[in-house]
């Protein structure tokens, strides 16, 4: 049997899976470590904490699976995407801890560039709307404010990656300093057609190219780590950002097909193949994962800032519930959300709206509902924001000259309850498929990794290994789906303050 080692680094936890070449699940551990919060808006990792987890449990998760690191064909990465790491070249020590996804610290700095008439460029080049969420800002203040950044940077002493870079980096010793185009691709650095880093970037954002990774495809040999890590010298031969590695690991491989990841958040993606297509309702171009020797792929991405989280302020927040498994008997427990809706928009909304300044709302209340009734709509509102999702993605598709979207993939944690798959399904009017594996995100890396390595010749076997645990097909009439997004679509408004 051969075996594959997924590295999968998320925002509050590092795991590691072991899988075999069927796909299957051999061993999994997972650690979670520090959030920093050193002011409000600002979110920062431990570079060294995220390694030191992140090694450990790749130890743990062989030793769980009773294999020695020589039994592994190659390691795959995948992780937290835009959070931004720079160290220093000769010590490895990182000059400041990492800025996380979430932080918003470089938005004073987002408004100059939109307010100067950069954001056409911006999006033309690298797929992106102007944002804090995305890395470069976030270097451009690490090198501004961290004391003797700038110059240590002009003298090519440091390096820059995302999280896949520094752990690539960690594993080989320093002897590679490399990303793949879906990070790249979410720096707002990155020509994601000429799959090369953006020269007019760069300057704009007063950057150094010297600090810059070099970028491979997906699959890739990327480097050996070091025999005394694991055991034995690995390839690297994997690395992908998160959602990315999510449709990969879907087998998402063609124009049309799209994935929707419930976690935190929501990560939609559809994959249009080789056509790069900017989007008229919301959405973000970005690269999808490249196999060697592929022209660029290309995906239509939206974000849902409070997905799976909802579920959590009910537990904390309101107290509703004392565990996140007690919201789906309790939902249950009432036919319907009795007319309430709650756009949970607790920190503005992502797309397609991309209103900061939107904050929660629960609306349509009346003396007859219930706590029932508000724990029904908060799991309702997951499916609400991701159908606006699928809708846009659908116009953005037919206005390419391409299909709707005819089905949607699901993975995350979320997934697993029914209630909420099938209340998704009902919305959208297609079927909602759920994978036999749920892990779809370390699935895509362990794919990347063993077409890199030879365990599979082509993306066609490896879609012949994806197989659905149970479909959900819409039952809801058309017009009464259309009616609840008509009544979503009124909740948002009154959210975002234009009742």
């Amino acid at each position: 049997m051969t075996y594959l080692l997924a590295l999968d680094q998320g925002t509050s936890s590092s795991r590691s899976i072991v899988f075999s070449e069927t796909g299957q699940i051999v061993a999994m551990a997972q650690r979670e470590f520090r959030q920093i919060y050193p002011q409000p808006g600002w979110v920062e990792h431990d570079p060294l904490e995220i390694w030191a987890t992140q090694l450990a449990t790749a130890r743990e998760a062989l030793a769980k699976a009773g294999l020695k690191a020589e039994q592994v064909r190659a390691i795959g990465i995948t992780n937290q995407r835009e959070t931004t790491v720079v160290w220093n070249r000769r010590t490895g020590q990182p000059i400041y801890n990492a800025i996380v996804w979430q932080d918003r610290r470089a938005e004073p700095l987002c408004a100059e560039l939109r307010a100067a008439g950069h954001a056409p460029a911006v999006q033309q080049s690298t797929g992106l709307l102007i944002d804090a969420y995305f890395s470069g800002t976030k270097l451009r203040w690490i090198l501004d404010k961290v004391e003797g950044a700038r110059s240590s940077a002009e003298r090519g002493e440091l390096a820059f990656g995302t999280v896949d870079s520094w752990l690539l980096w960690q594993l080989t010793g320093g002897r590679v300093h490399a990303t793949d185009v879906s990070n790249a691709a979410r720096t707002m650095l990155f020509d994601i057609r000429r799959n090369a880093w953006d020269e007019q970037m760069l300057s704009l954002l007063n950057i150094p190219p010297s600090l810059m990774p070099a970028v491979h495809p997906s699959s890739h040999l990327f480097g050996e780590t070091n025999a005394d890590l694991l055991g034995a010298a690995l390839p690297a031969g994997g690395m992908a950002g998160d959602q990315q590695s999510a449709l990969f690991g879907q087998a998402c491989f063609k124009a049309g097909l799209a994935k929707n990841t419930y976690g935190t958040g929501c990560f939609m993606l559809t994959h249009t193949g080789a056509q790069f297509q900017t989007s008229s309702n919301g959405l973000l171009t970005t690269s999808a994962c490249q196999v060697a020797h592929q022209v660029p792929q290309f995906a239509l991405e939206g974000s849902v800032f409070i997905g799976g989280a909802v579920v959590q302020w009910l537990r904390d927040g309101l107290k509703a519930i004392h565990s996140s498994a007690d919201v789906q008997p309790l939902a249950e427990s009432v036919p319907d959300a009795g007319g309430v809706m709650f756009v949970p928009a607790f920190t503005g909304l992502g797309a397609p709206y991309w209103d900061a300044e939107a904050r929660g709302a629960i609306v349509g209340l009346t003396r007859g509902s219930t706590v029932a009734h508000i724990a029904r709509a908060a799991l309702e509102s997951i499916a609400f924001q991701s159908a606006a999702l699928l809708q846009a993605m659908s116009k953005d598709a037919v206005a390419a000259g391409g299909a709707p979207v005819s089905e949607l993939r699901v993975d995350g944690g979320a997934c697993v309850n029914n209630l909420l798959m099938q209340f998704q399904a009902d919305l959208l009017g297609i079927p909602v498929q759920r994978p036999q594996v749920i892990e779809t995100t370390a699935l895509g890396a362990a794919y990347l990794a063993g077409l890199a390595t030879g365990v599979w010749r082509n993306t066609e076997e490896l879609s012949a290994q994806w197989k659905v645990e149970r479909s959900f097909h819409p039952t809801m009439p058309r017009d009464r789906a259309a009616e609840l997004m008509a009544r979503w679509e009124r909740a948002v408004r009154q959210a975002v303050g234009r009742g």
